[in-house]
């Protein structure tokens, strides 16, 4: 797929800085001198080619009182795609990445407490009968990571 000026305007300013109001893709598709409904189906052919997985917001959950904790697991080949569906289908579980590694499941828990990281991994262990290994936040660092399109 071919990306024309208008869609690496597109995701250069979906990035950051999002004004909060009331009509956000209105607001954007103004300051970018097109229609709100050219942003939508750009947007919209942007996902479903790929280009973008996901859009939405990343919460600070331990600043809301909740916890972040990074995940893995050794998943058989044969059986990722059912662990996969399993682990997904908690909703605690924030993305999952598949790795070319032994610890080949790789996802992130954000939970609304402390506790709700242990009680999450323990159910996947229980549903899946695989270990999940926890590697809790010792330190965070903002990187402001950006992709220039």
């Amino acid at each position: 797929m071919t990306l024309d000026r208008t869609d690496r305007a597109i995701l250069n300013r979906m990035q950051d800085d999002l004004p909060l109001v009331s009509n956000l893709y209105g607001a954007i598709a103004q300051e970018l001198g097109i229609s709100e409904s050219e942003l939508l189906s750009r947007l919209t052919r942007l996902r479903e080619d790929r280009v973008i997985t996901r859009f939405g917001p990343f919460f600070d959950a331990a600043a809301m009182g909740g916890a972040f904790c990074l995940c893995a697991m050794a998943v058989p080949s044969e059986d990722f795609e059912t662990v996969l569906t399993k682990v997904n289908a908690h909703p605690e579980v924030a993305h999952n990445y598949e790795r070319t590694h032994r610890l080949n499941m790789w996802f992130v828990l954000a939970t609304e407490t402390a506790n709700g990281i242990g009680n999450t991994a323990e159910a996947i262990q229980r549903e899946t009968g695989i270990e999940v290994l926890q590697f809790p936040k010792l330190q965070e660092f903002f990187i402001g990571f950006r992709v220039a399109a």
